[in-house]
Formats: structure tokens, sequence, C-alpha cells
């Protein structure tokens, strides 16, 4: 296999192969592997948690200002047989998640298999015009710069995984087929909401989208890069908003309610495991409908 997935501008024949197991309950089992979860302290992040727990993998929760994780980690580990931690860490700060990752990577069986990047933040100021800049960089590093720094520090450890088949102590490395790197996008990537402006988190989700379509090319043979983008989801992060705006958004969605948490788990879980493995640079949309009209 070439060292580049491109030569003279054409993709190598053989670039990615098929790995997994016939049956489908199996290609959807994560039974041994090591996921992390950021943003998982509550809401979206932390369904994503508990879904790929119930399939078998190891989890390690990452979280920022919510400490109820850690407690939300041991019901999880409780609850499946499987090994979850809660780790603190500020998203924004690519040399804390680097070091955080070679942590988690050592105390989670030497092995790095699913990376779900969820961490984000709404816009919450308005018109771009009037709002301050310290909220637009707010927003843009957590939600993209944040996105990036997780997915170059994953990178790292499945490009060495696949070129190896060794864990990080050197042992042979069971079960790996390639890495799986999910973002949360949202349907605003593709659209411009209203009744609510948010600009610059319509922008920075765009950016999600097509940062990880351009990773599914460039990490082809080691690992896949996919997005899942949420429509209105009743989570913590809409809190903000008063209800007769969410009133607006029901009659705008066929199935005129927001969705729930634990409605995404399918989601993501099939993006994570083997049953998704033809499956790279894909923007999974699941949004009651909204965008259809």
């Amino acid at each position: 296999m070439a060292e580049h997935p491109i030569v003279k501008g054409n993709f190598c024949h053989g670039n990615n192969t098929f790995e997994g197991k016939a049956s489908v309950m199996e290609m959807f089992s994560l039974k041994g592997k090591t996921a992390v979860v950021t943003g998982a302290g509550a809401g979206i992040g932390l369904s994503v948690a508990h879904a790929l727990a119930e399939a078998g993998a190891n989890v390690a929760i990452w979280y920022n200002s919510n400490s109820k994780a850690i407690e939300e980690a041991a019901n999880i580990e409780k609850a499946y047989g499987v090994q979850c931690r809660a780790y603190q860490v500020n998203i924004k700060q690519s040399e804390e998640i680097e070091k955080l990752l070679e942590t988690c990577v050592r105390e989670f069986q030497g092995r790095l298999d699913i990376f779900v990047a969820n961490s984000g933040i709404p816009w919450t100021k308005g018109p771009m015009v009037d709002a301050p800049l310290d909220h637009y960089s707010n927003v843009t590093q957590t939600d993209l710069d944040g996105t990036f720094y997780c997915a170059r520090a994953a990178a790292t450890h499945w490009r060495r995984q696949k070129a190896e088949n060794t864990n990080i102590f050197g042992q042979p490395l069971e079960e790996f087929t390639y890495g799986s790197f999910v973002a949360t996008a949202s349907m605003s990537g593709s659209i411009v909401n209203v009744p609510q402006l948010q600009a610059a988190y319509n922008a920075a989700k765009a950016g999600v989208i097509h940062l990880c379509k351009s990773l599914a090319v460039e990490w082809v043979r080691f690992a896949r890069a996919n997005t899942v983008s949420p429509g209105y989801i009743a989570t913590e992060i809409s809190q903000f908003i008063d209800a007769e705006t969410k009133m607006m958004w029901r009659d705008k969605i066929p199935m005129g309610r927001e969705g729930l948490p634990q409605e995404l788990k399918g989601a993501y879980l099939y993006l994570a495991s083997d049953a998704s493995s033809y499956t790279t640079g894909a923007d999974l949309i699941v949004d009651g409908g909204y965008t259809l009209p």
C-alpha cells in the first residue's frame, strides 16, 4: 500500500479494505474497543456515551465544567460492565487535548478506536453586527477549532495503530479495523435558522461538516470521518431560547416536536461501528424533517 492515498492525481487502489464481520449484530458490536466522547456530561454527548457503552465499548467521558460527568461515568460503568471514566479538559487547548488523549489511551487498554467530538456551545448574542467579538471567538474556537484539535490528536494514534498493528505499549493490537471519528455538526451547517440569528454558529458547524469531508480523504488509509447533524434537540444547550421561539421551531418541523438526545444514539453507533465500514465523509442529518420543505 502506498504511503500517500493519492498518486499523480488519482486515488491508489486498495486504500481501504473490509475487515469486518459478516453478522450485522457483530458489525454493530463495539466490544473491547475504546471510545472517547467529548462534551459528555449531559445532553447528546451523554446519550452517545451510553450507546457506545451498551454496545460494549470502554468509554472515556470528557467534560469542561459539568462535574456531574464523574457520577455519570460511574453509572455507565455499573450499568454496562465496561470501563468508563470522566476527564476534565479545555477543548480549546490543543496541547491539553493531546496530553489527555495520550493518558486515556494508556488507561484504556493502550488503544483508540472511536472519537466522538461532541463539545459545542450555542451563539446567544443575536445579530453579529452588535455582538462582542469575544463571544464569536468562544463559539468558533469551541465548535470548530476544538473539533480540529481533537481530530488531529486522534489521527496520530490511528495512523500509528494501522501502520504498526500494535497498541501504545507495543503489544499486538486485536480487532482494530479503522479509526472512526464522528463529529457533532448541526443542520445549521446546511441552513440559516430563523427566527434566531446565529451566523457564527452556522459558519462553525458548516466548517465542521467540510472538515470531516476533507479528513475522510486525508485519512482514508487508517480512519473514517463523518458528522451527525442534529436538528432541534431538547437539551440544556437550548435553555436560553424563549418558549415562543421554540413554538416557532415546532411549526417548521414536520414531526411537530423537538427530538430527544436518545433518538440520536443509533446514528452515532452506526458511524462509530464497523456497520459503517464503507461510509466516510457523510453528514447524517437527524432533524425530524426540518430541512425537507
